[in-house]
C-alpha cells in the first residue's frame, strides 16, 4: 500500500539527517541558556566531588593531598562524565513523557536526530566539565605531565566514551516511566564502575577476587588511559581498549534505542 500524501518520509539523506541532529542539538543548547540552574548543577557536582575527595580521603589513601590530587583529579573527572551521561537519558525521558517526542514524529525528520540532539547536547556539557576540572584543579595545585596535543587526545578519549555510554542512557531513558527511574538505573551502572575502576585508590589494594572485573572494567580503562594523557606516561592499550568500547556501544545501542523509540 502506498503511503498516505501527507505522511512524512520514512528515509532521509544524510545531509538532511545531520542538519536536523545539529537543530535539536541547538535546542537542548538553547535550554541550558535559559536556564541557569542547569549549568549550575553542571558545575556544582564536579566541583564538590573533587573537594570531598581530594581533602576528605587524600591524606589517608596517599601521603599528601597535593599528590593525591595528581591521582585523582583524572578519575573524579571519568565518574563526572559517566554521571553527565545519565543525565541525558533523564532529559530524554522527560522529553518523551511529556510529549515533545510526538510532535516530532509527525514532522519529515531523521528518527535518530532527536536521540542523537540528546547525545551531542550532552557530550557538550560533558567538554565543559572536564574544562572545568581542571581549571579548579590547577588552581588547587594539579600539574599536566604531558603535552596539550596530549589533553587533547583526553577530551577526544572522554568524549568518545561518553557518547558510546550516552546510549545505554537513550535507551533506558525511552523506556523508563519518569527520569527519577532513568537516575537510579544510571546509579546502578555508574558507582559499580566507576569505584572499582582504580579512579580513587590503586588497583593493586583490591582484593585479589575483585581484579577479574577491575582488569575487564571499560571505565577502569578509561580512567588508566586519562590518566597517562594528563599526567604522563601515556600508556596506548588502555586508549585502544576504550576506544573499541566507544565503538562497540554505538554499533550495538544505536539501532535499539532508535527501534524503542519508534514502538514505544
Amino acid at each position: 500500500m502506498a503511503p498516505h500524501a501527507g505522511a512524512p518520509p520514512r528515509r532521509t539523506g544524510l545531509t538532511a539527517g545531520l542538519r536536523h541532529m545539529l537543530t535539536l542539538t541547538g535546542r537542548g543548547l538553547r535550554h541550558i541558556r535559559r536556564n541557569p540552574d542547569e549549568l549550575f548543577d553542571l558545575s556544582f557536582t564536579p566541583v564538590m566531588l573533587l573537594l570531598l575527595f581530594t581533602y576528605v580521603f587524600g591524606g589517608a589513601v596517599l601521603t599528601s593531598t597535593g599528590e593525591y590530587l595528581q591521582f585523582v583529579l583524572p578519575g573524579v573527572i571519568v565518574m563526572s562524565s559517566m554521571l553527565a551521561t545519565m543525565s541525558t537519558g533523564m532529559s530524554l525521558n522527560s522529553d518523551v513523557t511529556k510529549g515533545y517526542f510526538d510532535r516530532l514524529r509527525g514532522m519529515p525528520i531523521a528518527r535518530s536526530a532527536p536521540l542523537a540532539g540528546h547525545v551531542l547536547t550532552g557530550s557538550v556539557k560533558q567538554a565543559y566539565g572536564m574544562a572545568l576540572l581542571l581549571g579548579l584543579g590547577a588552581l588547587l595545585g594539579f600539574r599536566v605531565g604531558t603535552d596539550p596535543v596530549a589533553v587533547l587526545a583526553a577530551f577526544a578519549l572522554l568524549l568518545a566514551f561518553s557518547f558510546g555510554l550516552s546510549w545505554i542512557a537513550i535507551y533506558v531513558g525511552v523506556w523508563a516511566g519518569d527520569p527519577e527511574k532513568v537516575q537510579n538505573v544510571g546509579f546502578v551502572i555508574v558507582f559499580p564502575a566507576a569505584f572499582t575502576s582504580g579512579a580513587f585508590v590503586p588497583k593493586d589494594t583490591m582484593p585479589g577476587w575483585l581484579m577479574w572485573w577491575v582488569e575487564t572494567n571499560p571505565a577502569a580503562h578509561l580512567v588508566a588511559a586519562v590518566r597517562g594523557l594528563l599526567t604522563g606516561p601515556v600508556v596506548v592499550a588502555p586508549i585502544w581498549y576504550t576506544l573499541a568500547w566507544s565503538v562497540g556501544l554505538v554499533v550495538v545501542l544505536l539501532p535499539l534505542a532508535v527501534r524503542a523509540m519508534r514502538h514505544r
